[in-house]
């Protein structure tokens, strides 16, 4: 069997370079095709120098010349900006990793469902944003959307060989990030550096952060809600310390099936990039003698209130998660940034929400352009807000 054909859009980024670093230790399973990043010309030209991919894109013309300096005279096609991304994700591949973080992977997604390709999907913003959109693309295109989150991976590893109609709930698990056990008082003087500190897993700042206010497991509801057609009203959340039950579904008939494992994201990437395959990795195994202990709480909705925010969204309109996402990229932008407290993160969010509600409740998407006008909006209105003491804003 040939080799597996992959790109990768956000191929610096963490899960970017831990999807390359499975394909390293599987090279006669795969062959990377297309690399897209955006201004760590460092890091992809080593990328490049490693895998040698036939197409590349950088975030402008400067990153460009940068990369051909750095690669001298490797054959690579190099594009740039927005063209550059949708070259990536429609080029000569078997399987897209839309690893991009945020609202910027939208638009290369759709061009690779479009393009006819499967999608081993990690950018939860895209089915947050457009979900039915999304899901009308899939179907039209008989293509794969593959989950790479853990927690969704999770699902759709319980969900194989089972029967839709016989799912009674989805149960989402969330680490609690690492306030679970701060005070309001010490949440709201915690620094950046503290809300970057994961218990658990090595991820990127943003989707850190976002697992620090529990926004994160918010846009997972959003996304589950989707990608398994499941009403908002049947999914739950459930926080899990130890981060070793990485999600399970309750049937009909009261059992409840689980998929456990160290964290460790190579994992449900690997499961994405093979599938239906197992790859066996050389990874840590999971002894449950040693890990002694698994413990479940219920979220604290009143310390955490973004995780509520995604439910209002999902009942509020088809817009108001794109809107709710928008304005958590801006307000943990300017957190991270220093601008504002960490408990302004949920009442800017909350704030968007609320406008949008009270203007566009029952709104729905019809195409791109909707979801790029709702988004744009919701950036304005978060960018405008201002914060009096932490966790107000005006």
């Amino acid at each position: 069997m040939s080799a597996r054909r992959i790109s990768i859009l956000g191929s610096t980024g963490s899960v970017g370079e831990q999807t390359l670093a499975v394909a390293e230790e599987f090279p006669e399973k795969f062959q990377v095709t297309g690399l897209a990043a955006g201004r760590n010309v460092e890091k992809l030209a080593s990328q490049v120098r490693r895998f040698s991919p036939p197409i590349v894109s950088v975030a402008d013309e400067k990153c460009a010349q940068a990369l051909r300096d750095a690669i001298g005279s490797q054959s690579v096609e190099i594009l740039t900006g927005a063209t550059g991304l949708d070259a990536v994700a429609q080029c000569e591949s078997d399987l897209v990793v839309a690893a991009l973080v945020g609202a910027v992977g939208l638009g290369p997604t759709l061009a690779a469902i479009r393009a006819g390709r499967d999608v081993a999907l990690a950018n939860k913003e895209v089915m947050v944003m457009a979900g039915a959109l999304v899901l009308r693309e899939v179907q039209r295109q008989g293509v794969r959307l593959l989950p790479v989150d853990s927690e969704h991976s999770a699902i759709f590893q319980v969900l194989e060989g089972q029967r839709r109609e016989d799912i009674a709930k989805v149960i989402l698990t969330a680490s609690g990030g690492p306030f679970r056990t701060w005070t309001p008082e010490r949440m709201a003087k915690a620094s950046v550096a503290e809300a970057l500190k994961h218990p658990n897993w090595d991820m990127g700042p943003k989707i850190t952060i976002d697992s620090a206010t529990l926004m994160n497991k918010g846009l997972e509801v959003i996304e589950a809600r989707w990608l398994f057609d499941v009403a908002p009203e049947f999914i739950d959340v459930v926080v899990h310390p130890q981060s070793i039950i990485h999600s399970m579904v309750e049937f009909c008939d009261g059992s409840v099936l689980a998929q456990l494992g160290l964290p460790d994201m190579r994992v449900p990437i690997a499961v994405a990039l093979a599938h239906p395959e197992r790859l066996p990795l050389e990874l840590p195994r999971l002894d449950l003698a040693t890990a002694g202990r698994l413990d479940f709480e219920v979220p604290d909705r009143k310390r955490f209130p973004c995780l509520d925010l995604a439910y209002a969204a999902l009942r509020g309109s088809e817009l108001a998660p794109a809107v709710v996402n928008a304005a958590n990229e801006v307000s943990v932008a300017r957190f991270l940034d220093g601008a504002i407290p960490f408990p302004a993160i949920a009442s800017i969010n909350s704030a968007v929400l609320d406008e949008h509600l009270r203007h566009s409740a029952g709104s729905s998407v019809r195409d791109l352009d909707d979801v790029g006008e709702a988004d744009a909006w919701a950036r304005a209105f978060a960018t405008e807000q201002k914060t009096t003491q932490p966790g107000r804003c005006v």
